[in-house]
């Protein structure tokens, strides 16, 4: 009998949507078609692929009022911010395709050859890459993927979450009728174990994946498994953390950073789950946070004045709470009480925020990720020691320093001791919780490995071919 995932609604726990898992066979046949349809595609000029990439804007754009509903229903996140989402892949793709000529032509080295020779470097498409996208921003983690490697010339399967499935065959929509062949653009809802066939497959070239770190784990495992030697991307967790200078601007720091902790439920990779707050201005700072966090509505998402939804299932609601009774247990002290929040009842999706003082790296909300909109706030008494706890981490996706920019001293310590000594991929400065795709998008450490956005993320999902002419042979 064949398997069916069910998507189960966050806030309501009612079934939404199911879907049907192929069998192998089937799943072998969709990779062929694949691999048979990119070898077309990628003989398409630049220009070509650049317009059908401008024509899916187009049709995504005529989606875009279907589209907030139907994600809140799928992942939960509040109605009213649900078309923020879209927005963003939409200038991400206008970016993407603004660099695609510059990033994916020919490079020549005439400048450089001796009479009789001609040499240059091409980029050339990967084939089929295998997109295994989150739940958590499916519109804005998969554009990154799917269209830099649609443009690049290669063809895209594209696995979604099965707590968004929609959000996939959304993209498989517009960009069929953008114009691209069918097969260069599939859907697939897979198990584990199809997921794992997929990844292993001879036909798969390359595997871009964004998820936990196990699950990273576990698609790197079987990418090795697999014969021969294939590509794969992993963009994971993150513990990301914030400091706090003494010359800060407070009330601009706090609705930052309370936005970038609480927003989606803090249910993002880069969501900011830690905070260092210097001395001088820890208590003015930790009074202003907890008052603006108390006026936050948590509710029915599918209601335009709630600005704070459910977590996405009741297992990583029980999770999240776990991990606040351990730190309480252990010494921390929770600043919001939980009758503010009437509806985050135990047993349910709708988790409260919470603020954690007297908190310490020996907790586990300090260390691993919590994907809730739970932060812990500590004291330091110097650059050097919040350097040296932001580090303390076995993440390094973002961090985030708040200082006096006008104060050029200021300046120069962010870019000589926290732009050079933070191990992350990203370091903001007085802003946090973004993705400019002008930049590399990447992490260290358990944060994954492999670029998104930006040139290089073209390179990426292409491979360098060098040719090599010489022209006179007497």
């Amino acid at each position: 009998m064949a398997e069916v995932q069910t998507t189960i609604i966050p806030h309501s726990q009612q079934p939404l949507i199911s879907r049907t898992y192929p069998i192998e066979e089937e799943l072998d046949i969709t990779i062929q078609r694949a691999a048979e349809a990119q070898a077309q595609w990628a003989k398409a000029p630049l220009q070509e692929r650049i317009q059908v990439g401008r024509k899916f804007m187009e049709e995504f754009k005529k989606m875009s009022d279907e589209i907030p509903m139907e994600l809140t229903l799928q992942m939960g996140r509040p109605v009213s911010q649900t078309p923020g989402e879209i927005r963003g892949m939409l200038e991400r793709a206008e970016y993407m395709l603004s660099i695609a000529e510059s990033s994916l032509s020919d490079v020549s080295l005439s400048d450089t050859d001796k009479p009789g020779f001609r040499r240059y470097i091409k980029r050339v498409p990967l084939g089929v890459v295998l997109v295994i996208s989150p739940w958590n921003f499916p519109y804005l983690v998969s554009i990154n993927s799917v269209l830099p490697a649609i443009i690049a010339g290669n063809a895209v399967l594209l696995k979604p979450s099965p707590q968004t499935p929609l959000t996939a065959e959304r993209f498989a929509t517009a960009l069929t009728r953008a114009g691209l062949p069918p097969a260069c653009i599939q859907v697939l809802h897979l198990s584990p174990a199809l997921t794992t066939h997929a990844v292993q497959h001879p036909q798969v070239d390359f595997v871009s994946f964004t998820g936990s770190v196990l699950g990273g784990q576990a698609v790197e495992k079987a990418a090795v498994q697999a014969r021969g030697f294939k590509g794969v991307a992993l963009e994971l967790g993150g513990k990301d953390p914030a400091y706090v200078r003494s010359d800060a601007d407070l009330d601009y720091t706090v609705a930052e950073l309370a936005d970038g902790a609480f927003f989606n439920s803090g249910q993002s990779c880069c969501a900011i789950e830690r905070i260092y707050v210097h001395e001088d201005v820890y208590e003015p700072f930790i009074a202003k946070f907890a008052e603006l966090t108390k006026k936050y509505k948590l509710g029915d998402p599918t209601q335009q004045d709630t600005n704070l939804g459910p977590v996405v299932s009741l297992a990583s609601a029980a999770r999240i709470r776990k991990q606040v009774e351990d730190a309480v247990k252990a010494g921390a002290q929770a600043l919001i009480p939980e009758e503010l929040f009437p509806t985050a009842e135990t047993g349910t999706t709708y988790v409260a925020p919470q603020i954690l003082i007297d908190v310490d790296h020996s907790m586990e909300v300090m260390t691993e990720e919590t994907f809730g909109p739970i932060v812990g706030i500590q004291k330091v008494s110097s650059d050097a020691a919040a350097l040296k706890l932001m580090n303390d981490s076995p993440y390094g996706l973002t961090a985030s320093v708040w200082t006096d920019a006008s104060r050029s001293e200021s300046l120069q310590v962010f870019e000589e001791v926290f732009a050079e000594g933070i191990e992350a991929g990203t370091v903001f400065l007085n802003r946090c919780d973004y993705l400019d795709p002008a930049l590399a998008w990447t992490g260290v450490k358990n944060s994954g490995r492999g670029i998104s956005l930006s040139k290089f993320g073209y390179d990426q999902l292409t491979r360098a071919k060098s040719v090599h002419m010489k022209l006179r042979t007497a």
